[in-house]
């Protein structure tokens, strides 16, 4: 067979096609809108993505998710960061969380061993006592064949009944079930149509059979009326959990201007407290707050007004007819005290004045008084404890990053405290209140991890563009050379008032581990420094947050232990408005952007199920100022074309019922359009996911193992440098 030179070239030429066709990404279909706001013309080339129910719109996703797994699939040593995971867990026989403890010594806690699924709930008799297993959620709904978690637990006061909040996999919404440890069976109740590890959790009532929990009567994220009009309501154990008995909403007290988007939560803060407090919450750090007699829970009574948000109290606590408060009014962060009776915010006794360079965070009750937090810069814990007029500073078993404190009942002075860092493990102590010492009282083995031992953690802060002194986490391995070489990733969030406070963050280390320095940007937004630093990242002022990310960017270049093509930057939901700004306002500056579930398109924010209740941090199109603002920091908005662009790496799962999953995908679409640079442009849908929450580890694990392992390919790590024609 002879075969002559122009067959040869067209079968090279053919080939040459073929390769090329493979490895293309399809591009997304795009029907424009035109939207005007304030005499402003916006362009939407991608709004048709918004129908996550139309098929073109899906093909295009799974083709995307596909193309992104393939790619993601071929870097080697991705197994590396999924294999060092397990490790660790492996070392600890054990593993134990949400402990609470009754009021007669009972504790319930979730316990999880190396090759469980999910954790399990155990109880005991004391911290000494006899372990009993309760529930196994793997023998939940057998018959779907899909996996569930236990979300949420609560015992009641006398640890005879417990809530068990179960999550589908992937999903946020729950359904609730009652075990009855008197009985030792779980009860024929269950509960749909809640969320208590989200929304404030239960309130059980003193009776120990009656609970206050939050129902949203839509479910399905995909509804407009996902997330709208939720109502607190009461039930008893024994009764028809579909007939809702509400005292706490918008249709029941239309008196109270309760939004469709608010979160009417009410709470028993103690169990003999002559009151119930309702607020009107949400996506807000304070709120409007109102009372009634907890005699009159069973009856048609107006709520009475207690404060409102412009009082900014963060935090109360009750003592007999005294309400004990924590307010940032007038940009002062002091505890003050006013009678509940007859109360006075205008004029209320200062007990706690401000702390120099410090932020109180939150207040606990305690029977001789109570116990307050506090936090320098978000990452250097302190606590406190107030008693007959007097402040005593606690000495914390070790220096600690972050605390979490529980207290067991207004009759008893016993509380604990969880302490953890950047470099070790989350450690649990109960206070002797009559010896004023911390004594240990882990559940699970606290365990070594000498492969750590030359990591170092410094704080540090970095001058933002205004001057302002930014706090910045620099973790790395002793002896690191600054010869702007090291691989770099940084993580940035910076909204509603949440700080990013040390915790043992194992997938810092591994990337340390691995050569490179690991960073948190602690940008203004969050609340590192209280609430002034929130808001200083807050609607109209939210450019400084990721004009603060830029900043350390630079820092870290300048100070020769970086160059652009060795950074990456990393944000996850409200993070992504940080990071996809500081991707599109400079773009040379980052090699590498990952960013997970965020909201990177805020001008269409009101068109999710949770955007309205978002406004409140963010703002309106619905005036000039909040679209001005929504615009600014709009990601999707100020992608331009021809410019190169840093390598992206967006995920989303499916289920989210905060940021709907095409928001991201907007963004990637109008990416891929635009970008001229060579850099991948990936997209993945987790089909399985929410969140990012409610999934199992070995999933979770999965996909911080792309994150990880794409940031190492494109910073140019030698172990993660996809061969030319590879194959899985």
């Amino acid at each position: 067979m002879i075969i002559n030179k122009v067959s040869v070239l067209l079968i090279y030429l053919l080939f040459g096609i073929m390769a090329k066709a493979q490895v293309m990404q399809p591009k997304a279909p795009s029907i424009p809108k035109t939207d005007i706001y304030y005499g402003i013309e916006i362009v939407d080339n991608y709004r048709n993505i918004e129908d996550l129910n139309d098929f073109t719109t899906n093909n295009w996703l799974e083709e995307q998710t596909q193309h992104s797994k393939s790619i993601l699939e071929k870097i080697p040593n991705r197994e590396y960061y999924i294999n060092k995971r397990l490790e660790f867990d492996n070392r600890k026989s054990f593993s134990v969380d949400n402990i609470n403890v009754t009021e007669n010594d009972f504790y319930f806690y979730l316990l999880k061993k190396p090759n469980d699924k999910s954790a399990k709930l155990f109880y005991r008799k004391g911290f000494g006592g006899k372990e009993t297993e309760l529930f196994n959620p793997e023998n939940f709904k057998i018959e779907l064949q899909s996996n569930f978690i236990i979300s949420y637990i609560q015992p009641n006061y006398d640890g005879s009944q417990v809530v068990i909040a179960l999550t589908e996999q992937g999903k946020e919404i729950s359904e609730m079930i009652i075990y009855s440890v008197k009985q030792n069976k779980l009860l024929p109740y269950n509960i749909t149509h809640c969320w208590p590890s989200d929304s404030g959790g239960i309130s059980w009532l003193p009776d120990n059979n009656s609970f206050i929990y939050l129902h949203y009567p839509v479910v399905d994220p995909k509804s407009d009326l996902f997330l709208k009009n939720m109502q607190s309501v009461i039930y008893t154990i024994g009764e028809d959990p579909q007939k809702l008995k509400p005292i706490f909403s918008k249709s029941n007290n239309p008196d109270l201007k309760i939004n469709s988007e608010d979160f009417p939560r009410v709470s028993l803060p103690i169990k003999d407290s002559e009151y119930l407090f309702g607020e009107i919450s949400g996506a807000t750090s304070f709120k409007d707050t109102y009372y009634i007699p907890a005699k009159d829970i069973n009856n048609k009574v107006r709520w009475k007004f207690l404060f409102g948000k412009d009082e900014k109290i963060s935090d109360f606590i009750i003592k007999k007819d005294k309400i004990i408060f924590l307010s940032e009014k007038n940009g002062v962060n002091a505890i003050y005290e006013t009678s509940l009776e007859k109360p006075d915010f205008q004029s209320p006794t200062l007990l706690i004045p401000p702390i120099p360079d410090e932020t109180i965070i939150e207040l606990y009750s305690i029977k001789d008084g109570f116990v307050f937090s506090g936090s320098k810069n978000g990452i250097e814990a302190k606590l406190y404890l107030y008693e007959k007029g007097k402040i005593e500073t606690l000495i914390l078993p070790f220096p600690a990053g972050d605390i979490s404190v529980t207290t067991k009942n207004e009759l008893s002075n016993d509380f604990w405290i969880v302490c953890s860092g950047w470099k070790n493990e989350a450690e649990r102590f109960k206070y002797n209140y009559s010896e004023k010492k911390f004594l240990s009282e882990n559940f699970s083995p606290v365990i070594q991890y000498p492969e750590f031992n030359d990591v170092i953690v410094k704080e540090i802060t970095v001058k933002s563009y205004d001057g302002l002194d930014i706090p910045f986490t620099l973790i790395y391995k002793s002896g690191i050379q600054k010869n702007s070489n090291n691989p770099l990733l940084i993580d940035a969030y910076g909204a509603y008032g949440t700080s990013i406070s040390p915790y043992f963050a194992k997938t810092y280390l591994l990337w340390v581990l691995n050569g490179g320095i690991a960073a948190v940007a602690h940008v203004r937004g969050g609340g590192e420094k209280g609430e002034q630093w929130h808001e200083a990242g807050f609607k109209e002022t939210k450019p400084n947050s990721w004009k603060d990310l830029i900043s350390c960017a630079e820092f870290m270049i300048k100070e020769n232990y970086t160059f652009p093509d060795k950074i990456a930057i990393w944000g996850a939901s409200a993070g992504g408005i940080t990071v996809g700004r500081a991707m599109t306002e400079r773009p040379d500056l980052f090699k590498a952007v990952i960013i997970e579930s965020g909201i990177l398109n805020p001008l269409r924010i009101e068109s999710m199920p949770n955007g309205l209740n978002s406004v409140k941090e963010f703002g309106s199109i619905n005036n000039e100022a909040g679209f001005r603002g929504l615009l600014e920091m709009d990601a999707f908005q100020h992608i331009k074309k021809d410019v190169n662009y840093p390598a992206t790496y967006i995920m989303s799962g499916i289920n989210d019922p905060r940021v709907s999953p095409w928001m991201p995908s907007k963004f990637a679409a109008k990416l891929l359009a635009n970008n001229t640079s060579k850099n991948p442009i990936l997209l993945k849908i987790d089909y399985e996911g929410g969140h990012g929450g409610s999934i199992p580890l070995a999933q979770r694990y999965s996909n911080l193992a792309d994150i990880f392992a794409f940031a190492f390919w494109q910073l140019g790590h030698p172990d993660y440098q996809i061969k030319e024609n590879s194959k899985k």
